[in-house]
């Protein structure tokens, strides 16, 4: 069933978004941009004259009640992004029978934040993992999940997931509830099936050259989706923090800069297998580096110095934090007449201004490439706020909401939360 073909008039839909929103202390939203895109399906299911359950979990309460994460907080910039008068509010997930029930046409409810509840990711609690209680604490749990999924499915006719975000979590919400609807009642909402869509632009339909950028901190985040983008890539940009595992992996000298020792041999083999496969690796040759960053407050510390050395020539003093000006010339070649972009992960300490210079390189690079006529999929948290802060996200492609789901989707991984839809 798709959204577009199921008749929600007079028809409760229970729908999975992902409104884990950033707040600032005083519980107001800093990027509405989650909410906003959930704004198509959640308006369609109301003006086809049906009601409206929202679902979401938000942070990591861990199975416990924290007030800092109750989504009562954001119900009126709901209602307002809406347009509706009011969104009801459960401040108990699993006990909003009476509040679903009452629930007439039109109107709109927002359950109380889902991990209150261990049961939604289905993890055990304060039970060690390896031990003969935490397999039967799993056991137990499994069973609790399905409970609590079937109280979630009792409130609604049909079930929409929209939650591409949380796609490849088998949660209750995700996946498990899907078990208690029929094939005709329940279906992908639109931002899952553009998500669904955009992957399968960059890796069904891959136009050529593909070039890949990669950043981030670790290597072995990373690793699933690097050794499978060298078998489809033809250029694979490798920044951030994984620029010094690859530097140090040919005895490199690389300061303070965060490094992965454990991972010098997967970097080799990297490079090994790009070599293999023909394809072109982009590593950073110069990094701006500095003395003394607090990353608490993603500032310089007092008295720090900021300079720029080659990646593999870091003096002991000094992190690298960013791509060099070298480099972000040779990011900006290497995307440059490229078909099929995939940014994921910046190239540096972003939310400094000190150390923007390579993210900023790379956006500007893949934005005039999509104005030349590419296709650019712009996925994971940081990457998205690098092209908020940068005015990009207008110039590109298609920005994604999932950070992990988008990457083990590309990485070729079935997403439970698509699965338990299309089977």
């Amino acid at each position: 069933m798709t959204i577009n073909d199921y008749k929600f008039a007079g028809k409760k839909a229970i729908v999975r978004v992902d409104f884990n929103v950033p707040l600032n202390e005083n519980g107001v939203i800093t990027d509405d941009t989650r909410i906003r895109g959930a704004l198509p399906t959640l308006k369609h299911i109301l003006d086809e004259g049906g009601a409206l359950i929202i679902m979401s979990h938000m942070g990591k309460p861990k199975g416990k009640v924290n007030p800092k994460l109750s989504l009562g907080q954001i119900k009126d910039a709901v209602a307002k992004a809406l347009g509706v008068e009011e969104v009801k509010f459960a401040p108990d997930c699993a006990k909003a029978q009476e509040a679903a029930a009452a629930l007439k046409m039109g109107e709109v409810l927002l359950l109380e934040n889902l991990r209150y509840y261990p049961e939604e990711e289905g993890k055990p609690v304060g039970v060690e993992k390896g031990t003969p209680e935490f397999d039967e604490a799993k056991k137990a749990m499994k069973e609790s999940q399905k409970e609590f999924a079937k109280t979630l499915a009792s409130y609604a006719d049909c079930y929409v997931m929209d939650a591409f975000g949380t796609a490849h979590r088998k949660h209750a919400s995700t996946a498990v509830i899907a078990d208690y609807f029929d094939a005709d009642n329940k279906m992908l909402g639109y931002l899952m099936e553009k998500e669904v869509a955009a992957v399968d632009a960059v890796l069904g339909d891959i136009k050529r050259p593909f070039v890949a950028i990669m950043g981030g901190s670790k290597v072995s985040s990373k690793i699933g989706i690097i050794q499978n983008l060298l078998g489809k890539v033809d250029k694979l940009i490798l920044c951030g923090g994984m620029t010094y595992t690859f530097s140090k992996a040919h005895g490199g000298e690389i300061g303070q800069s965060i490094v992965e020792l454990d991972k010098l041999d997967v970097a080799l083999d990297v490079e090994k297998t790009a070599k293999e496969n023909g394809v072109e690796l982009v590593l950073g040759v110069d990094s701006v580096c500095c003395t003394g960053y607090d990353f608490g407050t993603f500032s310089v510390k007092e008295g720090a110095k900021i300079e720029v050395f080659p990646s593999d020539a870091i003096p002991a003093e000094y992190e690298g934090l960013d791509a060099g000006p070298e480099s972000r010339e040779n990011f900006a070649k290497a995307i440059e007449g490229a078909k099929t972009i995939l940014w994921n992960g910046p190239a540096g300490c972003f939310e400094c201004d000190d150390f923007t210079a390579g993210s900023k390189a790379i956006g500007d690079a893949i934005a005039k490439a999509t104005a030349e006529g590419a296709f650019s999929l712009i996925g994971g948290g940081d990457s998205v706020a690098c092209c908020t802060k940068f005015g990009l996200t207008d110039k590109v492609s298609y920005i994604s909401t999932g950070g992990g789901a988008l990457l083990e989707a590309i990485e070729g991984k079935v997403l439970p939360g698509v699965a338990a839809i299309k089977g």
